[in-house]
């Protein structure tokens, strides 16, 4: 079929463009193949390491990973001081925080309050592990009664755990007469 401007129409021409004969690809050699080491550019090249830092790298990294995990673990989540007991007057306790509420207090030791000898070093700055814990400390604070406290003691804080580093999980009353020498104790 011709065109009015005499040129051929590409479908109907009898000279089709070839198309590219496509190489069959070179199956890979292995070293027991004799040709494995014609191909080769220089006869030492077989000799050469193969990249054996990977899996040392993947190694050492998840090494790494391993010891960041449980160092920080350590850190913040493990105490390291547990199952402690403190004696004293609760001299406040209250509610702090922007976003994570805590009850943070402190606690005026009983050692330190009978301890004429030496001077007094420091109060007992503690965080109360729930709601529970504080509103039993606060009804010892308004009672002017003595508690027992459990506590637990981290390396580090967090900030939904409180501002301080002792964190009382369990409160006890105490009777004056059994902790307070006679001289102090409350007479009926």
């Amino acid at each position: 079929m011709k065109f009015n401007d005499d040129t051929n129409d590409y479908f109907d021409s009898e000279e089709l463009p070839e198309e590219p004969v496509k190489e069959p690809k070179k199956p890979a050699l292995s070293p027991d193949d004799p040709d494995y080491w014609e191909e080769e550019e220089s006869e030492w090249d077989h000799l050469k390491p193969r990249n054996r830092v990977r899996p040392w790298l993947w190694a050492g990294g998840i090494v790494v990973l391993l010891a960041l995990i449980t160092g920080c673990w350590l850190r913040y989540f493990k105490p390291y001081v547990q199952d402690a007991y403190q004696f004293g007057y609760v001299e406040h306790i209250e509610r702090r925080g922007t976003i994570f509420d805590t009850y943070e207090g402190v606690l005026i030791p009983y050692k330190e309050l009978m301890d004429t000898t030496r001077i007094y070093s420091r109060d007992f700055i503690f965080t109360a592990s729930d709601s529970k814990v504080a509103a039993r400390l606060l009804k010892a604070q308004l009672n002017a009664m003595p508690v027992r406290v459990e506590y637990k003691k981290y390396h580090a804080t967090l900030p939904w755990r409180g501002s301080s580093k002792v964190v009382i999980t369990a409160v006890d009353s105490v009777d004056p007469k059994k902790i307070l020498p006679p001289e102090f104790a409350p007479h009926k």
